[in-house]
């Protein structure tokens, strides 16, 4: 399990690139805290937008 404990780019861009297997640099995201859960980020990324638990769970914020 991945556990994430700030919002750090190069940390996100890993995690996305083992999600999306494709290489993601963390220049390519955005990221906001998620007011809805502690611990929890919004993450913009190309067109689509994604949430990260604080486990390190990323899923489409569609």
């Amino acid at each position: 399990m991945d556990i994430i404990y700030a919002a750090e780019k190069p940390s996100i861009a890993s995690l996305f690139s083992e999600h999306l297997n494709r290489r993601v640099e963390p220049e390519q995201i955005k990221v906001a805290e998620n007011p809805d859960e502690t611990g929890s980020f919004y993450i913009g990324f190309d067109l689509d937008s994604y949430v990260m638990s604080p486990d390190g769970h990323i899923t489409s914020n569609r």
